[in-house]
């Protein structure tokens, strides 16, 4: 099995809150990341999908097919945006780097062959990032 990853790259403001609970308790479960004013980050994405090489090609898939396509169904969306407000795949969700990647794979997975996406990994910081396989 060959694996081919695409590197993408958006900003986004969010706000960590759940709405069913008290201003001290979203505070006190996540920090400065409940702030009502928001906050962003500038993403790091990764794709990879895999597969073999075509015969023909070379290619599990086209990398520049594979850029439009996370163009088109996530990056468009996201970038220079308010993951809370502006995002209609993301309302009602609380917009948490765990929750983002699940939404993202959902978008992409849609889209492709069969089993062909393997991995989607979003980093919110240098320090922080989360990998999402599929269900």
């Amino acid at each position: 099995m060959v694996y081919l990853t695409r590197i993408e790259r958006f900003n986004a403001a969010h706000r960590l809150f759940n709405k069913n609970w008290s201003a001290e308790k979203n505070k006190e479960v996540f920090g400065k990341c409940a702030n009502e004013n928001f906050h962003g980050h500038n993403y790091y994405l990764h794709v990879t999908v895999k597969g073999m090489p075509d015969e023909d090609t070379g290619f599990i898939m086209n990398a520049k097919e594979l850029s439009k396509l996370i163009k088109s169904e996530v990056t468009e969306h996201l970038d220079h945006s308010n993951l809370n407000l502006d995002v209609d795949f993301l309302q009602d969700v609380i917009p948490s780097t765990e929750n983002l990647v699940i939404a993202i794979w959902k978008r992409l997975a849609s889209k492709l062959e069969p089993k062909q996406l393997h991995c989607v990994k979003l980093f919110e910081t240098e320090n922080i990032f989360v990998e999402y396989y599929g269900e």
